[in-house]
């Protein structure tokens, strides 16, 4: 009987104080601010005192900016912030399916960064998409951003909402808006250049005489169903957040995510098509390679078919029969080798001008 899968254990984490808590968070947190009427309020400041201040004066949200956070750095945020421990272990472990999560006053928008990585050609590289992880977790009063993977897809973010006071005046719920439109912005990025790799390999492929490694067409295949697996999920999380009439996110960013909803539909459709197009260009390739293999084996036949002729003859005379009455004839012996070089250049000729050899 086949052993039982173990379940998943969740990890444990050690009871430590308050300020310790604290101290291991500082070296994931990327940036805090608090925002008021759409403006950061000056001065630096940690989430600690900045998730007090807002709720000590009633107003104003806290976006803070995590990158790669471990258990004991979760265990802090979620004890200040109330978060649920289950979002704390996905913001863990990272490597999250696509997906929209509530949980009582806080909702979690899991999202996948793709990032285009530039080449020369296809020989050079074993991957032309990366992958990694965005998190986006809102509250009534902050947002919290969690990255896993080295992507640069958030960078800015923050600075170009501090320039529309206006968009950041409804609340914590545009920077959730603000994140998913910046990773779907990136995935028509990535379709864009991966199109670029697809339609430079189907010419190569079709040119006269072409020699193309069947070892490219399948790593774009590959990159091709990673990216669709990695973008696709994300399409009923979208149609919630423009639809539904979700609490934390309020009208006005709902008709935003509409836009961000078409921008993916719009993404999930270039990459089928492209996917499509691999799909044809793998058939077309091993097609190629099979008509490759037949051409090479009629080669192979035609020689074989002129090397037998010559062989068959010398094996009749190698019997070392003693009647054999053309062994007296004096010249039989050249008469013989001209007739099989006239039968072999025969052959050739028959098999050059069939396109044979």
């Amino acid at each position: 009987m086949p052993a039982l899968p173990r379940r998943r254990r969740r990890a444990s984490v050690p009871h430590v104080t308050s300020s310790q808590l604290h101290t291991r968070t500082d070296h994931a947190v990327v940036d805090c601010g608090v925002y008021v009427d759409g403006a950061r309020t000056p001065g630096e400041v940690t989430y600690l005192d900045a998730i007090r201040r807002v709720r000590s004066e009633g107003r104003g949200f806290v976006w803070l900016g995590l990158l790669a956070p471990d258990a004991h750095q979760m265990a802090s945020l979620a004890s200040e912030f109330g978060i649920h421990e289950l979002i704390t272990e996905d913001a863990t472990n990272g490597a999250q399916r696509p997906k929209l999560e509530a949980y009582d006053d806080t909702l979690v928008l899991n999202l996948a960064a793709v990032k285009y990585l530039a080449h020369d050609t296809l020989n050079d590289v074993s991957a032309i998409v990366s992958t990694g992880e965005a998190m986006v977790i809102l509250g009534r009063d902050f947002v919290v951003t969690v990255r896993h993977g080295e992507f640069g897809e958030l960078a800015g973010i923050r600075s170009e909402l501090e320039k529309s006071p206006d968009r950041l005046a409804q609340g914590p719920a545009s920077v959730m808006h603000a994140v998913a439109d910046r990773m779907i912005d990136s995935y028509l990025e990535v379709a864009d250049e991966i199109r670029q790799d697809v339609d430079e390999l189907e010419t190569a492929l079709f040119q006269p005489r072409a020699d193309v490694d069947i070892e490219q067409i399948y790593l774009l295949k590959r990159e091709l169903l990673e990216l669709k697996h990695n973008i696709s999920p994300l399409t009923r999380p979208l149609q919630r957040l423009s639809l539904d009439h979700l609490e934390l996110v309020p009208r006005e960013i709902r008709h935003y995510f509409r836009d961000v909803q078409d921008h993916h539909a719009r993404a999930v459709a270039e990459v089928a098509v492209l996917d499509e197009q691999m799909t044809s260009l793998v058939g077309a390739a091993v097609a190629m390679v099979g008509v490759r293999q037949n051409t090479d084996m009629r080669r192979i036949s035609a020689w074989v078919a002129i090397a037998a002729v010559p062989t068959m003859i010398a094996g009749v005379y190698g019997m070392n029969f003693e009647n054999m009455p053309e062994l007296n004839v004096s010249y039989a012996y050249f008469l013989v080798l001209a007739i099989m070089a006239g039968i072999c250049i025969g052959l050739f000729w028959i098999f050059r001008k069939n396109d044979w050899l």
